[in-house]
């Protein structure tokens, strides 16, 4: 099996514009190809996996990625799957957005001996002079063929900027420019990208003719992740200054049972041999390829020992144990404490264990949380202070552990 009919297998690909020579550069180790990454945030998030793991595969068949860094496409903000216009960020941000990335990067894609490359589209973009971008790809586009892209649709009830409407202009010069620099010759993205991307290859046909093959393939997500149910949300960092290893793990370990599968198929590097075993599990076994697959993504994401420790941990926990040494824990200043305690609603808070406090009072009232083993009655009851001195134990739900002690 080449690795074009593994990606199939493990249901990887949505759509491609020309399959049978794709197939053969991917096979053969002769595809030069990137994927893009705007730097919105200064981590990566669990949304990236598939992005992440399909250049690793990519790579160990031979074939070169190009990761490439949206430090000129983030300046003007992609639509797709959004209903309103991104937060503008400054150079300065993007910049150290960056700079984070390729750090995690580094995790999955070997960048020595010119094996990968790295490059930011501010370095040509940015230089770009208007008159100039129009004279030479403004006729390449038809306006009516844009309004017609679903990443464009979507949004026009709403609203659509004209400084969104640029984007797949911008997405579609990088690979012009990178087929001409790099001899870049496939792109890969979310499903959601599709109109983007053939834009790209649209234009390096009619500017440098059919016999340029630059080529395009789609993956069956959208570029956030999200067509894995709630699987690769956004809020789920790669950095453990954010997200936790414990919390890591925990995240796929409780993802949806209908999902566990598809996930071990597309983001573990477990062979398929194993892969067709394990699927053949009976339902009994659903909690053991959940653990299973936490532990595979921890250990990639954060390397073996602290995989270990997140399933260690896990698994006392879950067994009434005490073992906590590696749970998750926020350090609260005790001058910050009032004398007669904390709310259990500013604890929460505190503890990043609620997006609000209006779901913390539901939560609350819904039976959904316990210090030190105790149900929380009442969303106005407060833990006092020499309780939190010498360290709580909160229990968020069924499976959400976390630790608060005041210093």
């Amino acid at each position: 099996m080449g690795i074009y009919e593994e990606l199939i297998e493990r249901g990887l690909i949505a759509q491609t514009t020309d399959e049978a020579q794709i197939r053969d550069l991917v096979n053969n180790g002769k595809a030069t190809f990137y994927i893009g990454f705007d730097c919105t945030a200064d981590s990566l998030t669990a949304g990236h996996f598939m992005a992440l793991t399909l250049m690793k595969r990519l790579q160990q068949a031979g074939n070169k990625p190009i990761a490439l860094i949206g430090g000129g496409t983030t300046m003007i903000g992609d639509p797709s799957g959004r209903s309103d216009m991104r937060k503008m960020l400054t150079r300065e941000d993007i910049d150290h957005n960056a700079e984070c990335f390729k750090k995690q990067m580094e995790r999955f894609i070997d960048f020595s001996d010119g094996k990968a490359m790295m490059v930011n589209n501010a370095d040509w973009l940015m230089n770009l002079n208007y008159i100039e971008l129009l004279r030479e790809v403004g006729a390449c586009f038809s306006v009516n063929n844009m309004l017609r892209a679903e990443c464009y649709k979507q949004r026009m009830e709403k609203g659509l900027s004209f400084l969104e409407f640029n984007y797949m202009i911008m997405q579609s010069y990088d690979f012009y420019y990178m087929f001409q620099k790099y001899n870049c010759n496939l792109e890969f993205g979310g499903d959601d990208q599709w109109s983007n991307m053939l834009g790209g290859t649209e234009l390096i046909r009619r500017k440098l003719g059919k016999d340029a093959h630059a080529m395009t393939i789609t993956l069956l997500t959208d570029s956030n992740g999200n067509k894995m149910g709630k699987t690769a949300g956004n809020a789920v960092w790669l950095d453990p200054e954010k997200t936790s290893p414990y919390d890591f793990y925990q995240y796929w370990r409780n993802i949806g049972d209908a999902d566990v599968d598809k996930c071990i198929k597309m983001l573990t590097f477990l062979p398929m041999e194993q892969i067709r075993e394990i699927e053949k599990w009976d339902g009994s076994r659903i909690n053991e390829k959940k653990m299973l697959l936490a532990h595979e993504l921890t250990e990639l994401v954060h390397g073996k020992e602290e995989a270990d420790k997140a399933e260690a941990t896990a698994k006392a926990l879950f067994a009434g144990g005490g073992d906590d040494a590696n749970m998750p824990t926020t350090t609260l200043n005790a001058a910050d404490i009032p004398a007669e305690g904390l709310g259990i609603i500013d604890l929460l808070s505190r503890c990043g264990l609620i997006p609000s406090k209006g779901e913390g009072r539901r939560l609350v009232e819904q039976g959904g949380v316990s210090v030190d083993g105790e149900k929380i009655p009442s969303f106005d009851t407060k833990i006092s202070k020499d309780a939190l001195l010498a360290g709580v134990k909160i229990k968020k739900g069924k499976k959400v552990f976390h630790k608060a002690i005041a210093e």
